[in-house]
């Protein structure tokens, strides 16, 4: 049986996949299963050298602080004259914090925003120039739940408030950019069980979630990193401007 490989033959930049249990990881791997020579973005070197490096060869890592908007333009830059194009841009670096809202002090706020909402600004203000001039690019922004049932089970009010930014932004490049031939949607999932969560879902905390989860699940990576490919490809060609919710049907509106 031939498989269909979605993403063959382009070059796709994800942020935020050197964690090896988080959405950019799984991302990176269906991406390179698909076809496309991928570049991880991450902090720290050798973090996300050793992620490209376990996709194969051909794959490379970056380090890029995402909400520096000149590391992200470097960054770019960089990929572009190691790989001569981007077709698709994953914008998945982001963090949590679980702050009630009089606990919340600016440096906490403002980091939140900066990566979350400023990150994903900043790598799609550095990656449209190029777009532009090719006129086709695929942007996938990660949203979240959190923004449209007014906040998470884990994430705040400043959480929340980052990613319906995300979401009000991936909208307005979509009608911007769409005469330009670039595709921009973004992705709310639920609850996913990677590492951001770090030890807060416990096995009870888990089962009380799950409780009201029509399918029955917490979501895994994978679910994620299978809708972000398909959006980056061509069979969504007609695709643009949507945040598209992936929850198991525990948030229905």
């Amino acid at each position: 049986m031939v498989v269909m490989k979605l993403m063959e033959n382009s070059v796709a930049v994800v942020t935020g996949a050197a964690s090896p249990r988080g959405i950019g990881r799984a991302t990176a791997r269906l991406l390179a299963e698909h076809g496309a020579t991928v570049a991880i973005i991450d902090l720290r070197t050798e973090e996300a050298e050793a992620a490209a490096a376990a996709l194969g060869e051909g794959h490379r890592g970056y380090a890029c602080d995402v909400g520096d908007r000149g590391e992200a333009q470097a960054t770019a830059r960089r990929i572009l004259s190691d790989f001569g194009g981007i077709d698709s841009l994953f914008n998945f670096a982001g963090i949590s914090r679980s702050t009630q809202v009089m606990d919340i002090g600016d440096e906490e706020y403002d980091a939140v925003m900066r990566i979350n909402l400023g990150g994903t600004m900043n790598m799609c203000q550095a990656v449209i120039p190029h777009m532009r001039e090719r006129k086709r690019g695929a942007i996938i922004c990660i949203g979240s739940v959190a923004a449209l049932r007014g906040g998470g089970l884990f994430g705040s009010s400043h959480y929340a408030a980052s990613k319906g930014g995300v979401h009000s932004l991936a909208k307005a490049l979509a009608r911007e950019l769409g005469p330009d031939g670039i595709r921009v949607n973004a992705i709310a999932p639920g609850l996913i069980e990677t590492d951001i969560f770090q030890g807060k879902l416990t096995e009870e905390k888990k089962r009380e979630i799950v409780a009201g989860i029509p399918l029955g699940r917490v979501g895994q990576p994978q679910d994620v990193a299978q809708l972000a490919v398909f959006l980056a490809s061509d069979a969504a060609s007609y695709i643009t401007g949507t945040i598209i919710d992936i929850n198991g049907g525990g948030h229905i509106h």
